[in-house]
């Protein structure tokens, strides 16, 4: 047996190609590169880490996980060949396979072909290159594993401090990808589990974002391609009313957590399956506002390892108008970028790629939805009512530049125009870059206020999902363009989402 050591987090996960982080790892000294051949023993109803290395058998016990999905895993046994009957008996424990058989002293092969009978277990000879790094107080490692033979990487930080580990994935850009553990990577390898485990061998690397907004949650996969471009592998949006009743009681409730952790399972798993290298994701209006939002941020932080980060309403006008740049290209001549959203609208002034100025405003459809109950057959004078009010709120504009051309993004106008054109599938190479004039506006306005959110619903090009705020939405568009005295807006279905893969994850 073996004295006693401190356990050590661990985080792994496994690829073909780790891009930035790669190459920022390398910055930080490297070992010599170490060769070693080992001998895994799989359990398709254990996770534990069972080896054979350097003619010693060795286990390491998983003790717990932590809100990151870090695992701590404690070394138990290390012996030498014959086993006695106890390091047997503790084997076939860790492998979680139970006998009634009396347990001897067993030679290396007598093992191997008793493990190999049962078919709950099999042996996995594993050759491994690997090279050792240091940073944030890490040993990080940087492994070639060659097994049945397949060739794959994986990339490991491990320390005594989870928050060390937090501080180099950081440091690193992979912060929210999910940890996979050694025997649970080989097993996916070696195909003991249906779970994809990375990419294929000509694949481009991919990355994820999630915008987390007050009444729809965004998901992106986008694959970076040689020459810098982006291709779209998942782009979709799930209303799911987080921020319904924020206003009222000023905290998110039950049912809308609920709701919206599901979604956020749900693109983890999707950006899983994909083999996304990183994921990142952002909340905005809704979560600045809620006060038990660092709760909901810890909840799903524990259920599906994505960490969440808040920003501000000037970095998502930042955010907004580096999509719109990417996607549309933005003409030399003074405009502004507007993306109204549930919870507020992000306002951003420049020219080209210049900007020269930014801000938030506290106006969204959910917030005026529940106001005026506009998810209703609303009368005209209550229509009116919440047009003064949503004039007010943005008073600011008033004394703003006026632009020479008015750029739209966000669920309010991207659904405006998929109804304009009677889109009953929702197509987004057709909304980019089309135009939305006074007259549809109105016109759409017209149409939302005659009938309830039920037979908003039936609507040709409408997301179902939006019905209840379209209205708000379309009477927020109708004031910025009248604020702005423009005839018309061109709409970018390009937002926040596409501007944090480029922010973050562009060469």
């Amino acid at each position: 047996m073996m004295s006693e050591i401190i356990p050590r987090w661990e985080w792994r996960s496994f690829g073909l190609h780790f891009g930035d982080a790669e190459v920022r790892l390398k910055t930080h000294g490297t070992d010599k590169l170490r060769h070693s051949d080992e001998i895994y023993l799989l359990s398709s109803i254990s996770d534990a880490n069972v080896k054979i290395r350097e003619g010693q058998m060795d286990i390491k016990r998983l003790e717990q996980t932590d809100a990151h999905g870090f695992e701590q895993w404690r070394p138990v046994l290390k012996e030498a060949f014959p086993l006695p009957a106890a390091a047997m008996q503790a084997v076939f424990v860790a492998l979680g396979v139970t006998t009634t058989q009396e347990y001897k002293p067993i030679m290396l092969d007598q093992l191997l072909a008793e493990v190999t009978s049962d078919s709950r277990m099999r042996t996995l000879e594993v050759h491994k290159a690997r090279t050792r790094f240091h940073l944030e107080g890490c040993m990080a490692e940087l492994t070639e594993v060659t097994a049945n033979g397949e060739t794959i990487r994986t990339i490991a930080v491990e320390s005594e401090d989870p928050a060390c580990i937090v501080a180099a994935l950081r440091a690193l850009g992979l912060e929210g990808v999910k940890n996979v553990s050694y025997p649970c990577g080989l097993k996916r390898l070696v195909k003991m589990t249906t779970e994809v485990l990375t990419m294929p061998h000509d694949q481009a690397p991919r990355y994820a974002t999630i915008d987390i907004g007050t009444n729809s949650i965004k998901f992106h996969i986008g694959e970076r391609l040689s020459n810098g471009t982006w291709r779209k592998i998942i782009d979709r949006a799930e209303v799911v009313r987080l921020g319904e009743g924020l206003k009222e009681t000023g905290v998110f409730n039950d049912q809308a957590m609920a709701r919206a952790s599901a979604a956020i399972a749900n693109m983890a798993e999707e950006a899983q399956r994909n083999c996304v290298t990183a994921l990142a994701a952002v909340a905005t209006m809704g979560m600045r506002n809620a006060g038990n939002a660092e709760q909901f941020i810890a909840a799903i932080q524990a259920q599906c390892g994505v960490s969440i980060e808040v920003i501000s309403g000037e970095e998502e006008a930042r955010l907004a108008y580096l999509a719109v740049q990417a996607g549309l290209g933005l003409p030399d001549v003074p405009l502004v970028v507007f993306d109204s959203g549930g919870g507020s609208t992000q306002f951003t002034f420049g020219h080209g790629s210049t900007v020269d100025d930014r801000f938030s405003l506290n106006v969204g459809a959910a917030r005026f939805t529940e106001r005026y109950a506009l998810n209703k057959v609303v009368p005209l004078s209550t229509l009116h009512e919440a047009l003064a009010a949503i004039s007010a709120d943005l008073v600011r504009l008033d004394t703003a530049p006026i632009p020479d051309a008015l750029i739209g993004m966000g669920g309010a106008v991207t659904n405006m125009v998929a109804v304009k054109l009677g889109l009953a599938t929702y197509d987004p190479d057709v909304v980019q870059g089309a135009v939305l004039t006074r007259g549809d506006v109105d016109h759409q306005i017209e149409q939302y206020r005659s009938c309830p959110a039920e037979e908003r619903q039936t609507i040709i090009g409408l997301q179902p999902g939006r019905a209840e705020v379209i209205l708000a939405g379309a009477c927020i568009v109708k004031t910025v363009l009248e604020k702005f005295r423009m005839d018309a807006l061109t709409v970018s279905d390009r937002s926040l989402r596409h501007g944090l893969l480029i922010d973050r994850f562009s060469a």
